[in-house]
């Protein structure tokens, strides 16, 4: 009998004890612990809730909102690289049912078909607006090096480093580096935030939730002005605040969303990397 070609998906046993797809085992682990950071500094989600989980990746956050939420939550999951959407679909086929709604695009200000940079040895990372400069990987390095005390303890090779001599820490980062930049062009779809809502008759997001390497203002640019009202929450982790920073605060505010805090996680601190929390006050 022919034996056949295609790759196993290996699986991963979460510390919540789901036993899920993945492509990397060091991103499970680092994503994992990262997407509970989402729901904090004011934003809440209870049973009943609509959450988009634009950035979905393999659908980490997908399955933690509805584990939180006991199932009784609808997820709309948009992840526009095809490797990675096969294992998110495989995810959501495995621990949802019709509650959880995954896409095989993206989310931006217009439809239309992008080439994306897809790294596959850091499929996190991978972006519409990738950046390989010399100056960029550099500033990368050097964010990393400054924080080493503060690396979470899921990425070996991390922990690891800082206990090497410090005139190896870089050169040992370099190769780190050049091999998790290693880019696969990929064609992509893009769609927009009001072009979901309309085809699937959205009446509220409780959670808008965006990670995604450098197209976050793209994102939000996609939100035509009468479905501004329906989000009650947004999550943003903005890559570049020199860039796309005030920006996202003013068009945030612009539509009511006023009640906003800024985070850094540990790891980045000193680096132009933020989490953004915004919330729509509550009518007294």
């Amino acid at each position: 009998m022919r034996k056949s070609n295609k790759r196993r998906t290996p699986e991963f046993i979460l510390p919540n004890g789901m036993k899920i797809f993945y492509l990397r085992e060091d991103e499970v682990k680092f994503l994992y612990g990262q997407v509970q950071g989402y729901c904090k500094n004011g934003i809440e989600l209870h049973e009943g809730d609509i959450v988009f989980d634009v950035g979905a990746n393999i659908g980490l956050f997908t399955l933690w909102v509805d584990q939180m939420c006991n199932k009784n939550v609808s997820v709309y999951a948009f992840e526009p690289i095809p490797a990675i959407f096969e294992v998110l679909q495989r995810n959501a086929q495995r621990f949802g049912s019709n509650n959880l709604k995954v896409f095989p695009y993206g989310l931006s200000q217009e439809s239309k078909n992008v080439t994306f940079a897809y790294y596959p040895n850091a499929t996190g990372l991978s972006t519409a607006y990738p950046d390989v400069s010399k100056l960029e990987r550099d500033k990368f390095k050097q964010a990393i090096l400054r924080n080493l005390e503060n690396a979470p303890t899921s990425i070996r090779w991390l922990r690891w480093l800082r206990w090497l001599p410090p005139f190896l820490r870089p050169i040992i980062l370099d190769l780190k580096i050049e091999k998790a930049f290693q880019i696969e062009q990929v064609t992509c779809q893009l769609r927009t935030v009001s072009e979901i809502v309309r085809e699937n008759n959205i009446q509220q997001i409780d959670l808008l939730k965006v990670d995604v390497e450098k197209s976050e203002l793209d994102v939000l640019l996609g939100i035509e002005q009468q479905d501004w009202s329906k989000i009650k929450q947004v999550f943003v982790e903005v890559d570049d605040w020199g860039c796309f920073g005030e920006k996202i605060v003013s068009l945030l505010k612009k539509h009511g969303l006023s009640q906003i805090v800024l985070d850094q996680e540990l790891m980045l601190k000193g680096s132009n990397m933020f989490n953004l929390y915004a919330v729509r006050p509550k009518p007294r």
